[in-house]
């Protein structure tokens, strides 16, 4: 059976259009679902702590620095587990939600989701898909002021996750009425 991981990103939590095709491409897909609200639960941003203990030798680390990573190796084990990645993910001032680049942030760990090579980064979560369903008042999906689609493939092929679809969430589900 298929598992999903289902992220949305829009702060507007009633009558999202990014939540509203996210939610309709995952009960298409079916499988099984964990999800993840990042305007419910909100992430945090990282620091230096945390910055400091990913890079720690995970035979090195202190329980502090155990602490500091709870919440990224849970992010991480949901993506690992996940054969499919779906993302609803407005576009907030030509780029991602903050909530969205934080999500990206507790997941980018060197050894763990990628590692560098001679031959430059290799992503460690392979064989997977990813579908993001964006929302946009006004920039055009794809053109060159949509910094979130570009930024999200780029992010994506860092950890290894090369199939990479984008889909205009307007043409998923109708806007929502104001």
């Amino acid at each position: 059976m298929t598992h999903i991981l289902h992220i949305d990103a829009s702060a507007n939590t009633t009558t999202s259009i990014s939540r509203a095709a996210s939610a309709k491409l995952v009960a298409d897909l079916g499988g099984t679902v964990t999800y993840r609200d990042l305007a419910e639960t909100p992430l945090p941003q990282i620091d230096g702590a945390w910055a400091d203990a990913r890079l720690t030798d995970p035979d090195a680390r202190s329980a502090e620095d155990a602490a500091h990573l709870t919440l990224s190796d849970e992010i991480v084990a949901e993506a690992v587990a996940a054969d499919v990645i779906v993302i609803g993910a407005p576009i907030y001032n030509f780029a991602a939600p903050a909530s969205l680049k934080a999500w990206m942030d507790l997941i980018a760990r060197p050894r763990v989701t990628f590692r560098y090579t001679e031959n430059g980064p290799e992503g460690l979560l392979t064989g997977k898909k990813a579908i993001i369903a964006v929302a946009s008042g006004g920039v055009p999906v794809g053109s060159e002021m949509d910094f979130l689609s570009s930024h999200l493939r780029v992010f994506l092929g860092f950890i290894g996750i090369t199939d990479v679809e984008f889909v205009a969430a307007k043409d998923i589900v109708p806007p929502l009425a104001a």
